[in-house]
């Protein structure tokens, strides 16, 4: 995806999960990181669930304000039980 920095809108971050599940009622979190490294837990930033795709508000006058760079983008899904569900999910371009 590629955003301009001056744009303020929703990434959309899509999730497939198994048949049957509803991931509405599941805890989602979305890291957008500069680096190469697993998201630190301070880049971890609560998200919600629309239409079974998650997604944050990104851009001036929402919590993350990004400066022109690639970005790798990264989602957590916490189910219930021992499981905390962590995947890159793909690479954010802003110009």
């Amino acid at each position: 995806m590629v955003i301009p920095s001056a744009s303020t809108e929703f990434l959309h971050v899509p999730v497939t999960a198994p048949a049957g599940t509803d991931l509405t009622g599941m805890p989602v979190r979305i890291a957008i990181v500069a680096h190469r490294a697993d998201p630190d837990d301070s880049e971890w930033q609560d998200a919600a669930w629309v239409a079974g795709v998650a997604r944050l508000l990104v851009g001036p006058g929402s919590d993350t304000v990004l400066e022109p760079g690639d970005y790798r983008v990264w989602i957590n899904v916490d189910p219930p039980g021992a499981e905390s569900i962590v995947r890159k999910a793909g690479v954010l371009s802003v110009t």
